[in-house]
């Protein structure tokens, strides 16, 4: 068996000891839902998945049929097993964690899940392992539709390879959403593995402009916040040693797709044709794009490729090519 690579190593005990460190109070975080059937979905779950620690729910998109998602720290399976709800039985879903604890309770109840709802074979699969390395789990290239995870990737102290990670496993197309806490300014390193900022649910967030340069540096040009919050810290010790930072809880959602740096106008228009299921009369994009039903609305080549070249686009008709330029878009 071939050695554990040196950073996975460091990844392990990082993962470890952050997570213990929170353990001891129990906190975590509760995503808002953006799929229109997630609570009802929750009604369906087993309790011992709901209430075991850092099962709190990734931020699940909509319009899942058929599709493969992965969840990143998928903790007891709580969105892995809604998901599983919501991608059918031709979809497939796999949750990821590195916690023993937490997957056991997960394969506990996954034939009782499926007998629920009513599979006649398991849809959700359940791997031990870390974001930053899909590949030795066997998660080929170009095979996700859907990346999920809930604030795990804050928590990676390599969050370049897991983004890398996360690009090279989705299709063409797909999605990644998930949510995290972004700081203003860059923190010390030295406060990445810190006990009161763990627990106030602020180690190791990036700085909102280096997450835009990595992200950038990976091919993805352009990702949107649907939800943005700032985050008051209200321990005082934590607050002392982070000064004047201030932080956003975001839910952030982006696509592999061959997008620009800024909005640019090309003079294109989209209609949703309101056939989204649970979205009747209209969709959220993002915090600042509402597509109502039969209503024409001017985008951005970018908003145009996201709502036309991803499994949306049976809901869209966009007009317009990219053959004539009017200039930068003003998306705001």
């Amino acid at each position: 068996m071939a050695k554990e690579p040196q950073k996975l190593k460091k990844s392990s005990l990082y993962y470890e000891k952050v997570l213990r460190d929170c353990e001891i109070v129990g906190c975590g975080c509760q995503s808002e839902f953006l799929h229109p059937d997630m609570e009802k979905v929750l009604e369906l779950i087993d309790q011992e998945i709901l209430s075991a620690p850092f099962g709190s729910a990734s931020p699940l998109p909509p319009d899942l049929e058929g599709c493969v998602v992965l969840d990143l720290g998928c903790g007891s399976g709580q969105s892995a097993f809604a998901a599983s709800r919501f991608v059918g039985s031709k979809g497939k879903v796999i949750g990821l964690d590195m916690r023993d604890s937490l997957l056991a309770v997960a394969n506990k109840h996954l034939a009782g899940q499926m007998k629920k709802f009513r599979y006649k074979k398991p849809n959700v699969e359940f791997l031990k392992g870390f974001p930053e390395d899909l590949k030795s789990l066997g998660i080929k290239d170009n095979s996700v539709d859907v990346v999920i995870a809930n604030e795990i990737l804050n928590l990676s102290p390599d969050k370049k390879a897991v983004f890398a990670e996360i690009f090279r496993v989705l299709k063409p197309g797909g999605e990644l959403c998930f949510s995290t806490i972004l700081a203003d300014r860059r923190l010390p390193s030295s406060l990445s593995e810190d006990q009161p900022l763990a627990l106030a649910g602020v180690a190791g967030a990036l700085y909102c402009e280096d997450l835009r340069r990595l992200l950038r540096d990976l091919g993805c040009n352009d990702y949107r916040n649907y939800l943005k919050q700032q985050l008051t810290i209200s321990d005082p010790e934590a607050a002392a040693k982070v000064g004047l930072a201030a932080f956003s809880y975001r839910i952030v959602r982006t696509f592999k797709l061959n997008l620009e740096d800024i909005c640019e106008d090309y003079g294109q228009v989209a209609v949703y044709k309101g056939t989204m299921p649970g979205f009747p009369h209209a969709f959220p994009l993002d915090d600042h794009h509402l597509f109502i039903t039969g209503k024409p609305m001017l985008v951005c080549g970018n908003s145009g490729a996201m709502v036309e070249d991803t499994r949306f686009g049976k809901h869209f008709v966009v007009t317009g090519t990219k053959t004539v330029h009017y200039g930068s878009f003003d998306c705001s």
